[in-house]
């Protein structure tokens, strides 16, 4: 429990907070088996965000007997009921487990370690197999504070071929207010999902003929290539040359980088000529083959190389989301080689880069330092320098990070950045990477000052990480609403009558010559309808045009943030317009 007791039974501790879940899970499934005996345990965890437990039942749940479990959950909660652990010899467990009829556990025991502690937890007439740990009475589970989210099927064990459960989620809190909070938060994340907007806007689609493969719409084209432009724009100011390499290159490549070791089950393999290809997962070997297309000096170092590369990688069918899992995306990688010295400022150099584009959009992030794995390349000395350095570039620069041990790339640590948006929400975009495996087994080089060849350090970096999912992100987080550099349309003209169709055709030129996205709603409807719709297309400003802006040359401005129309001349609004673009002004 957390050194602090004065949190040491809140939801800021984490380990009381997965240890009330923990319980609720039990909770769940006594509920179950008073309600259904039938039905059979799996397993019941708890979660990041709640709890769950699979059960294996005939038919999936319906809302009514998600209510009726609730209900029963809320009674065993009012009966507070101790809970009670208590160890079994295996063969005894076994037998113990056989005799519930509960054949999901007896496996569970089975496949424990010889030496393996089994303990099981009693509460009332209901005992389940489990480590814990749990509270000391389900009195402690405030019960009108429980809910059951969502029914969905699962694998036993995550295994395809093995028996098909229905999985139930829940999550709980220690106040009702906390609960209200929570789902008055997931009914606004639904609001805010980017697939439901990517439709209503037209942004992006996807189809069975291709599951898991965007396609980009006008509007998303329009979206994406701003973003692009706007990372093209940074990315010159920071001193990085754009490159572009091959979707498709040969198998071999693969082997030499390491990559084909760990992921080729998410490569997609091709023959060409009777040779092995293999489409691109990630861009960094392309990258080595550009450093090592000529010969390179000190002089050249540090040499920054950008790449929007499209890479693929194949993702089961079940973890496909929109546009958060895709099989075909495009990484906004980046492939820094320096020498040792310049390692600390480089790595300061795209965290400012990075401080620079994700508060353009409103975005903060934490950090993690994500340390050696145990499948990796290389010598420990070497990764402890690279991790050293990683942390200390961070800490000169006043900025904190937690450690994630053991979760580093193959190659080398890496500063993962969490970015939170307006819901809380955190979605792991940027990376940066310290290699110093790659530059050796591709052997590159530069010449020193002392004339000699050396080994250059490498990072690999990405920003937005996928283009794709970022902009899937800033869908959400923006609910739609995108600021008025980054809208698809910036302006909606809306003509009151036919008699100022051609003034609205003017306003349009004007608009358009200074390169705003503008549409005309010239349609023979009423102005209250146009209106409606342009909101609806969440058009960050309309202008509504009668006959009395007509013959004074003004526009009725109508705003999208403020949903208020005050009137200005042509001019003041492109002038107001113009800044807020230019500014990229939230």
């Amino acid at each position: 429990m957390s050194e602090n007791q004065n949190d040491q039974y809140t939801f800021e501790n984490e380990e009381y907070r997965k240890t009330y879940w923990h319980t609720c899970s039990h909770i769940l499934a006594q509920a179950m088996k008073r309600l259904h005996p039938e039905v059979k345990l799996a397993i019941g965890p708890a979660i990041d965000n709640g709890f769950y437990y699979d059960f294996d039942m005939p038919e999936p749940f319906s809302e009514d007997q998600l209510s009726e479990l609730e209900a029963e959950m809320r009674k065993i909660c009012k009966e507070k009921l101790k809970l009670e652990r208590f160890e079994l010899p295996r063969e005894e467990a076994i037998r113990f487990m056989e005799e519930k009829g509960e054949p999901y556990k007896v496996e569970l025991i089975q496949d424990l370690p010889e030496d393996e502690v089994i303990s099981f937890y009693k509460q009332g007439e209901f005992t389940d197999l489990c480590a814990g740990p749990h509270v000391d009475s389900t009195g402690r589970i405030k019960g009108n504070a429980i809910k059951l989210t969502a029914c969905n099927a699962a694998y036993w064990r995550g295994d395809s071929s093995r028996q098909t459960l229905q999985r139930i989620y829940g999550v709980a809190f220690p106040k009702k207010d906390e609960l209200d909070a929570y789902l008055a938060k997931i009914e606004e994340a639904k609001r805010r999902d980017h697939r439901k907007l990517g439709k209503e806007l037209g942004l992006f689609m996807m189809t069975e003929e291709g599951p898991g493969f965007p396609f980009f719409l006008p509007k998303g084209m329009v979206l994406k290539n701003t973003l692009l432009d706007y990372w093209r724009e940074c990315h010159k100011r920071y001193g990085y040359v754009e490159i572009s390499t091959p979707i498709i290159l040969n198998q071999e490549l693969w082997h030499r980088s390491g990559h084909w070791d760990h992921y080729k089950n998410n490569m997609y393999t091709t023959k060409i000529d009777g040779e092995d290809y293999a489409v691109k997962p990630m861009n960094c070997p392309g990258g080595m083959l550009v450093y090592k297309n000529q010969p390179h000096s000190y002089r050249d170092l540090p040499l920054r190389m950008a790449e929007l590369g499209l890479v693929h990688r194949h993702e089961l069918s079940g973890a496909l989301h929109g546009l958060f899992r895709v099989r075909c995306f495009t990484q906004d990688d980046a492939h820094i080689f320096m020498t040792r010295d310049q390692m600390k400022e480089e790595i300061k150099n795209v965290v400012r880069l990075f401080d620079e584009i994700y508060s353009t959009f409103g975005l903060t992030y934490r950090i993690e330092l994500s340390t050696m794995p145990e499948d990796h390349m290389g010598e420990e000395e070497v990764w402890h320098f690279a991790e050293d350095t990683l942390q200390a570039a961070i800490q000169e620069m006043g900025k904190d990070f937690v450690i994630n041990a053991g979760d580093g790339a193959f190659y080398g640590p890496k500063l993962d950045f969490h970015l939170a948006d307006s819901l809380g929400r955190t979605w792991q975009c940027g990376t940066i990477q310290l290699d110093f495996q790659m530059p050796e087994r591709f052997d590159l080089e530069y010449v020193g000052e002392d004339g000699h060849k050396h080994r250059p350090v490498m990072i690999h970096r990405a920003l937005l990480g996928s283009i794709e999912r970022f902009i899937g992100v800033i869908t959400e987080h923006f609910a739609g609403a995108f600021p008025t550099w980054l809208s698809p349309v910036q302006v909606k003209v809306l003509p009151i009558t036919d008699r100022t169709h051609e003034y609205s055709v003017q306003v349009m030129e004007k608009l358009t010559a200074m390169g705003l996205r503008c549409e005309l709603d010239d349609r023979s409807e009423k102005i209250g309808y146009k209106i409606r719709e342009a909101q609806l297309e969440k058009i960050p400003y309309m202008l509504v045009l009668g006959d009395k802006e007509a013959e004074s040359g003004q526009v009725a401005v109508r705003s999208r943030k403020t949903g208020e129309t005050q009137v200005m001349s042509l001019e003041e609004f492109m002038e107001k317009i113009g800044e807020e673009v230019k500014t990229r002004a939230m």
